[in-house]
């Protein structure tokens, strides 16, 4: 039985906070960057997948024409842009059903899954014994898998690695249910990891169908896959320091099955405003980079392909990455990445200076706007992901994708109990209608807050100074370069005097 929506009402006005102090280049740009503009650029992409037939996936003519209309207004205005190709393996899906006692359950199959026969396989249901790290060990499946369909609960290793452990031990397919509230969608992360067949649940039908051990299901998975090229859309300022640069990214491209406009046009056109009004030559003290990923959602292909092309002196002269994936969910919450790791949950920390960047988002919206903010775990569900694994600092804001809403989060927030943050993640119906406006201004703002801060100065990421302190730097140096010289000269005339004598 579904859950009853507990609907506390509309977003809460934001409470009265006082004026955050910060550096001029983030004041000018949070009353330059207008979230009219901003839903400009998703109508034009709500547009443009229309045109080609209702989605804008990596290599798809929709996400071609929608990198193009980033890239031609970037280049019209004076950013030095980039288009970087490089090659994926697209899936599309073509069945997904599970059956148990001729009842049909609702199953997501995973991105890189082995497909099924057509008509699906049939088999007795194994259920993995739940604790935190369910299906990730061998051990896990000592009562026997051979043959069978594995229930595996989800946590404590990657999905790869559950499928891939329960297929070394013998099972023919895999499941996967939720630890938390709502569906898995989930991804193998790589063509060659997948060993099984293997589809995503919600919590409620894994619960149910774990007192089932022994049932005969019958699985049905199925995915067009072929290797494709698509490409990422690099932009930078003319300006700045180009060896501390301050780097913002968005994924670009959308799932197969809708137009994307919240997941992730959202992203992607706060970025796209946002860079628009700071302009190719800004005067700001440290270059900024932004990137347009494509293939995020089959696996974060296109940054990490983009991390991984850079050697490690241009992977230095990155001080810090923003990610923005999802930031005007219709239920929307309030995350920002948990950088210090105060929630204490999941994967940790992110490398020294995410703290930071944590707290610069946090501030502008709880102190600025009034908007409390909760942490959200580094899942490596975005493309973040392989900046924080060569050590580069990152942050950045979410409002939620299939997880749930709780009544305290209601209660702080405004929206619906019990209900999604986005009712259509991964969806057809992910389009203009899909958007809370307001939540897309306030985290359109944070982005243009936290980016004019970080161009003026990353002294408390990386001890790089900027602005009067630099300046102060380097007069100091300056001067210190004056004294030394000034003291060798008068050296080299007493020796030379000597010498005369």
């Amino acid at each position: 039985m579904a859950t009853a929506a507990l609907t506390v009402g509309m977003a809460p006005a934001a409470t009265a906070a006082p004026k955050l102090d910060g550096p001029a280049l983030a004041k000018q740009l949070v009353n330059k960057v207008d979230v009219n503009n901003v839903n400009r650029h998703l109508i034009a992409l709500q547009r443009i997948s229309d045109a080609n037939g209702g989605r804008r996936a990596a290599s798809t003519e929709g996400h071609k024409k929608s990198a193009e209309y980033v890239a031609t207004k970037l280049e019209q205005a004076g950013f030095t842009v980039t288009r970087q190709e490089f090659p994926f393996t697209y899936a599309e899906t073509l069945a997904e059903k599970l059956t148990v006692a001729g009842a049909d359950v609702p199953i997501i199959i995973m991105s890189y899954s082995p497909s099924t026969p057509a008509g699906g396989i049939t088999a007795p249901l194994a259920v993995v014994p739940v604790d935190d790290t369910s299906g990730c060990e061998a051990a896990d499946y000592a009562g026997g898998v051979t043959g069978k369909i594995a229930l595996i609960q989800r946590g404590g290793c990657s999905f790869a690695q559950k499928q891939a452990t329960a297929a070394a031990a013998g099972a023919v397919g895999a499941i996967v249910y939720n630890n938390v509230p709502g569906p898995v969608n989930g991804t193998l992360g790589d063509p060659a990891a997948g060993k099984i067949p293997t589809g995503g649940i919600t919590q409620a039908d894994g619960q149910a169908l774990a007192g089932k051990a022994g049932a005969s299901v019958t699985l049905d998975l199925r995915a067009f896959q072929e290797a494709r090229t698509s490409y990422n859309v690099i932009a930078e300022t003319k300006t700045g320091r180009k060896d501390n640069v301050v780097m913002l990214g968005s994924h670009l491209d959308s799932v197969t099955e809708g137009p994307g406009i919240n997941d992730n046009g959202s992203g992607s056109a706060a970025l796209l405003e946002t860079a628009l009004q700071l302009g190719s030559k800004p005067k700001a003290n440290n270059a900024v980079r932004f990137g347009w990923w494509s293939a995020e959602e089959f696996g974060l292909v296109g940054s990490t392909y983009y991390v991984n092309s850079l050697s490690f002196e241009q992977q230095l002269d990155i001080a810090l990455y923003y990610n923005y994936d999802m930031i005007g969910s219709p239920n929307a919450a309030y995350f920002a990445y948990d950088g210090d790791n105060s929630d204490g949950e999941g994967a940790g920390a992110g490398p020294y200076g995410s703290a930071q960047l944590e707290k610069t988002l946090v501030d502008y919206l709880q102190d600025g706007k009034g908007v409390p903010v909760e942490g959200t775990d580094f899942t490596g569900r975005s493309d973040y992901g392989q900046f924080i694994a060569v050590g580069i600092p990152a942050g950045g804001l979410f409002t939620g994708a299939e997880g749930v809403k709780t009544a305290a989060q209601a209660a702080k927030w405004g929206g619906s109990a019990n209900v999604p943050y986005d009712k259509c993640y991964h969806q057809a119906c992910d389009n203009l209608g899909n958007i809370d406006r307001v939540a897309l201004e306030r985290n359109s703002d944070a982005v243009a807050w936290a980016l004019g801060v970080y161009a003026t100065s990353t002294e408390n990421i990386n001890g790089v100074p900027g602005g009067k302190a630099a300046k102060a730097k380097a007069v100091r140096a300056a001067e210190r370069s004056k004294q030394k010289s000034m003291k060798a000269s008068i050296h080299a005339d007493d020796h030379h005097g000597a010498v005369a004598a």
